[in-house]
């Protein structure tokens, strides 16, 4: 194999100058501005050149970004990572916090307005920028999902309306209290002999204008669980062949894993992530569970704040 000018392009390196050297696989970096001299010949250990392998290529392409494709084993590896980045830290503290509860060491979750203990309106106002790191992996979620063709559009995530994503929140939301009022018949009596068994959120008292740290906290959550735990987490499930109800009891077992602080009282959050949980993977309107998720939180903050 001579290679004098390769598949150098008419006018040559000289007349050029964009065109430069490639190397094969396995085969060294030339020096930059190299090029093979008349005759040359590379050695006979190198590895020979892939089929129609160019040896030229404008220097400017050498700056483009080249994506690999997608594979199956991609997608598996992305979504642990992902999860990981997402569950861990809530988890990790959710542990806590119940263990602290078992050992009567104060494991109530953190009451509202006390980041910065006796200065409620400073608290708020640090509070609230804060919290925004609950939600920090749903836009990294959002761009690598887009990334393989599931864009906004796709995961039916617009502007909320009224007749598609409101009313029908309102029907999730009362379906999940709904529930929750019928399971709490038979635990009642179990938790009036066994109160430790529950550990329920201390608000403290707390001013009335804390009902906006509560919106801004369910609005929050919303955003960061349901693009996370349906939106992203269900994608991905479906792209590696999980049927519908193996990926709903997954999505439901790592949704209700951060909330193990509330002790036996993370039952209670089941049926509401349930109905979140189906009405995507029927509807694929993302907006939907989101503004569910916010009015549901948003009403038991409200309801706290304003009886504290």
């Amino acid at each position: 194999m001579q290679l004098v000018s390769g598949p150098l392009p008419t006018g040559g390196v000289t007349s050029r100058p964009r065109w430069v050297w490639r190397s094969p696989p396995g085969w060294p970096a030339p020096p930059p501005g190299w090029s093979p001299p008349p005759g040359w010949r590379p050695p006979s250990d190198w590895p020979p050149p892939p089929p129609d392998w160019q040896f030229w290529e404008d220097e400017a392409a050498r700056t483009e970004v080249r994506l690999q494709p997608t594979t199956r084993n991609d997608l598996l590896w992305e979504t642990r990572f992902v999860m990981l980045a997402f569950l861990f830290p809530g988890v990790a503290a959710a542990v806590v916090l119940i263990v602290r509860h078992a050992f009567n060491a104060g494991g109530s979750p953190s009451p509202l307005g006390n980041v910065v203990p006796g200065h409620p309106l400073v608290s708020l106002l640090i509070g609230i920028p804060v919290y925004l790191e609950v939600a920090t992996v749903a836009p990294l979620a959002l761009l690598l999902l887009a990334r393989t063709g599931q864009g906004p559009a796709r995961l039916g995530l617009r502007i909320p309306g009224l007749r598609s994503d409101v009313w029908p929140a309102l029907g999730l939301i009362g379906a999940g209290f709904g529930v929750d009022v019928l399971l709490s018949v038979p635990f009642t009596p179990l938790l009036k002999d066994h109160p430790g068994l529950i550990n329920p959120t201390q608000i403290g008292h707390v001013p009335g204008y804390y009902v906006l740290y509560g919106l801004a906290v369910s609005a929050t959550t919303a955003f960061g669980e349901e693009v996370i735990v349906n939106g992203y987490f269900l994608t991905r499930l479906e792209q590696l062949g999980w049927g519908p109800t193996p990926a709903l009891v997954l999505s439901l077992t790592l949704r209700t894993s951060y909330h193990v602080y509330y002790g036996i009282g993370f039952l209670f959050t089941v049926p509401i992530g349930y109905f979140l949980t189906r009405s995507f993977q029927k509807h694929h309107r993302l907006t939907r569970p989101i503004v569910a998720h916010f009015l549901y939180d948003a009403i038991l903050i409200t309801i706290a704040v304003l009886t504290s």
